[in-house]
């Protein structure tokens, strides 16, 4: 098996999907508790309990992390999620009851497939199916992922959920998973295209970041265009180091560059894109600069599995069906 954001002990990852409407939900499940810490950098992001997140907020655990297709009203997702986590005695002891703690947050997939969203359904699914292997590609949020939105969803591509691992010299895990449901293309670490926006003529894939510099694009940002891309790349960055909430926000700073190095353009009006940390506190924390770059290396390196993974839907092709 491939490296995957479960080979970080206390880590279990599920997914649910509707194939037919193209929308589904992924959980990264700590029910035992882990530091947690995020960091938003898209113009457009919708999430939940990411404030709790905040170095400076009394919350010390996380339960669980979700990724929920459907745009904002797939938030209600969530509330399966935390029926899973009660019903196991996980969550917070607040004295007379234990509260589970999920942020969340959401990608934009309603142009694809059909207008459902995630309900608590789903989200209750996605935990009952967590475990160690991970599936990539388009399941679970993946189910309705695309990049490449810059001239429209017709000449967009299909894309879906990849993961990666790493294990530093002295022992410590640090792994990703992620949704890419970029506005932007995805390259690889030589900087080669692996899918994106499509030349409506050819089909081919062509350079966003080129197409930027076409003045003729320019007027299509205000217009119907610029809001059928919305967006969001959404990761989960784990490690079985101990970090503080102050630590735990600074890998997830950190942890953006993957994004950087392997999306163009990034962190636009148009997308949410959010990188939440998982910190299970198993073994000390090497020095950050090493865990930091380090799990920027891994999260570009699921960014790439997230575009070769997937598989064509919804009438748009994937990386697999251009080479």
């Amino acid at each position: 098996m491939s490296p995957a954001i479960t080979d970080v002990p206390g880590i279990t990852v599920g997914h649910a999907q509707d194939l037919e409407t193209l929308t589904g939900v992924t959980v990264v499940l700590t029910p035992r508790g882990a530091m947690g810490g995020v960091d938003v950098r898209g113009g457009a992001p919708g999430t939940r309990e990411t404030d709790l997140l905040a170095p400076e907020a009394s919350m010390q655990e996380v339960h669980a992390v979700a990724i929920c297709g459907g745009s904002a009203m797939g938030l209600a997702a969530v509330t399966g999620v935390v029926d899973w986590l009660r019903e196991g005695g996980f969550g917070f002891d607040a004295g007379i009851a234990r509260v589970p703690i999920v942020p969340a947050a959401v990608i934009f997939d309603l142009a694809l497939g059909s207008a459902r969203f995630p309900d608590a359904a789903m989200g209750y699914a996605a935990c009952a199916a967590a475990g160690t292997a991970t599936e990539e590609g388009c399941v679970g949020a993946g189910a309705g992922a695309t990049v490449g939105k810059l001239l429209g969803m017709s000449a967009a591509m299909k894309s879906g959920i990849g993961t990666w691992s790493e294990t530093l010299p002295d022992g410590t895990m640090v792994g990703a998973l992620v949704v890419v449901n970029a506005f932007g293309d995805v390259r690889c670490e030589s900087g080669s295209l692996i899918a994106g926006v499509r030349d409506p003529e050819t089909g081919r894939l062509a350079s966003a970041m080129a197409l930027l510099r076409d003045p003729r694009l320019l007027p299509a940002f205000g217009g119907a265009r610029g809001r059928e891309g919305t967006n969001t790349t959404i990761a989960v960055v784990a490690t079985d180091a101990t970090l503080t909430k102050p630590e735990a926000r600074k890998l997830a700073q950190m942890a953006q560059d993957g994004l950087a190095r392997t999306i163009s353009p990034i962190h636009t009006p148009f997308d949410g894109d959010t990188v939440f940390v998982l910190a299970t506190g198993r073994r000390p924390a090497p020095h950050m600069v090493v865990l930091g770059s380090i799990a920027a290396e891994v999260l570009a390196r699921a960014v790439e599995r997230a575009a070769l993974a997937a598989t064509g839907m919804g009438g748009l092709p994937a990386a697999r069906d251009l080479t």
